[in-house]
């Protein structure tokens, strides 16, 4: 007699009809959890259960944090889409896999490739069906083998509405205000809805579905009652002027002060911010209806979320614009796990160091999956049962070859490939103000955080390469430049504007 098997609140029902067992359930075992994998791009502290930024407003985010384990001291692999997607999906450091700039995926050869699994490629080939929306590797785009489908957007064209913000001429990249188009036209509220579509339909195997979401990343666009929700002063992060003066040239080099020095002449920071702020809340509102939809579909109790930001994002901070540094604003990222197990998670805020690169570990752990050898990091189950399980391990975040920051619960700790430190005390100074790295009370803390740092530096892979915008070992001649020309010139196009204020 055929036997049926039923999905029952995360176990396998046997309903047997052989004599005294009929009608009865025994239960097999527990069922593979499901994983909704929530990539966000360039997404700050600047959220609720960060408390980056007062005014921002991100409710929906704020119940996953305080429902989950929220990793409040969490760090990217690198400071830029690309080679921490390529660490994550891959689970391998930039300095082991050579992937230290950006990449055209497709391009990067098999030879290099074929060395590793990307996460979702890993779940299914452990039983899972993939599901992919939007930007989880860096563009919006599907590799084969990685997924049973991906999600292809429509590109319905965006209207901007400048006069309610500011925009850089006619730059449809350097745009911060509303759009005039229906949300069902922005690509974040399709790739939210793929996820709910997902979500919505019955399946036979556990799946791993991952929705990336694009916003905040430039352009700071969004519809207009995301603005609305922002709409008076935006309070300024705190700044300190001369911030640069005791960080070594190459640190110097990260800085984006031609950003800076364009808004600062144009008065715009203001408008930049709130377009900020309101692109993290439309973020926030398209995950909602994917966590709403999650919690009312039978794979409520079944499914394992874990919502990440690929780093963080400089508003003014060291003179800086954007990502591509090794300071808190650009490593720190939100980071949340939740589990809705029974047993299977504490929730709280787990304050320890940690990096993005334990992700791959983590999730394989929690759905039973052994990691292939190569992969870097390690599991973070231990806290996710008792959030204030110590991490032995600092984070380290790696921008360029031979250039690393190692982050523990207390220090940052910098070195740059030309030998140029940094070392600064959070518990006293959490906006990197006071270089410690010359004080000579320092020197054993220096020594300690530096046995963190590679042994031994895989070369950068060549083949694929599509954007290397960072001075480092492989291009060391760039920072005679930047010192003899470029930081000379727009030290003094900063002036005005400095003393301005």
């Amino acid at each position: 007699m055929k036997i049926p098997l039923f999905l029952c609140s995360g176990f396998l029902i046997l309903l047997s009809a052989a004599p005294g067992f009929a009608g009865d359930p025994v239960v097999v075992g527990p069922a593979k959890p499901n994983v909704l994998f929530i990539a966000i791009d360039d997404m700050n502290d600047w959220v609720g259960f960060l408390g980056g930024h007062p005014q921002a407003k991100t409710p929906n985010m704020d119940k996953l944090a305080k429902r989950g384990v929220c990793f409040t001291n969490a760090h990217c692999i690198a400071p830029a889409c690309s080679p921490c997607r390529l660490g994550l999906m891959y689970g391998v450091e930039p300095f082991h896999s050579g992937f230290y700039p950006f990449y055209n995926h497709s391009k990067i050869p098999q030879e290099v490739l074929g060395k590793y699994t990307s996460l979702s490629r890993h779940f299914r080939n452990n039983g899972y069906n993939a599901f992919g929306a939007g930007k989880i590797f860096h563009g919006s785009k599907s590799m084969n083998g990685d997924w049973d489908d991906y999600h292809s957007k429509n590109n319905a064209k965006l209207e901007y509405a400048p006069q309610a913000g500011y925009q850089q001429g006619k730059s449809q990249k350097m745009a911060f205000c509303p759009t005039t188009n229906k949300f069902e036209d922005h690509p974040d509220h399709q790739f939210a809805s793929y996820g709910i579509d997902i979500l919505k339909k019955q399946h036979d195997k556990p799946f791993f579905l991952a929705v990336g979401l694009v916003k905040p990343h430039l352009a700071f666009v969004c519809p207009q009652q995301f603005f609305d929700m922002h709409a008076g002063p935006i309070q300024k992060p705190k700044i300190r002027h001369r911030d640069l003066e005791d960080v070594p040239w190459v640190g110097r080099s990260m800085a984006k002060l031609s950003d800076d020095l364009r808004y600062r002449t144009d008065e715009s920071w203001e408008q930049v911010r709130r377009a900020y702020l309101a692109c993290i809340s439309w973020a926030d509102y398209n995950i909602g209806r994917v966590l709403d939809e999650l919690e009312d579909s039978p794979h409520a109790d079944n499914t394992i979320v874990v919502l990440w930001s690929d780093h963080g994002y400089h508003q003014g901070e060291k003179r800086s614009f954007r990502k591509f540094s090794l300071w808190e604003e650009s490593t720190r990222v939100p980071f949340i796990i939740y589990d809705p197990r029974p047993g299977k998670m504490k929730a709280g805020n787990c304050t320890e160091a940690v990096s993005l690169i334990n992700i791959y570990k983590t999730l394989g752990e929690m759905a039973g999956i052994e990691s292939p050898a190569y992969v870097d990091g390690e599991s973070l189950v231990p806290q996710l049962r008792e959030p204030s399980t110590p991490i032995e391990l600092p984070a380290i975040t790696t921008w360029g070859r031979g250039n690393y920051t190692v982050r523990d619960d207390k220090w940052r700790y910098t070195r740059y490939f030309d030998g140029g430190e940094e070392l600064y005390n959070h518990s006293s100074d959490p906006q990197e103000w006071n270089n410690l790295a010359a004080d000579l009370t320092h020197q054993a803390r220096i020594k300690e955080m530096a046995t963190f740092l590679p042994k031994n530096e895989a070369p950068q892979v060549v083949t694929g390469r599509s954007l290397w915008n960072v001075i480092d070992a492989d291009q060391p001649k760039k920072l005679k430049t930047f010192k003899n020309q470029t930081w000379p010139q727009m030290k003094e196009k900063l002036r005005p504007a400095i003393e301005k204020q």
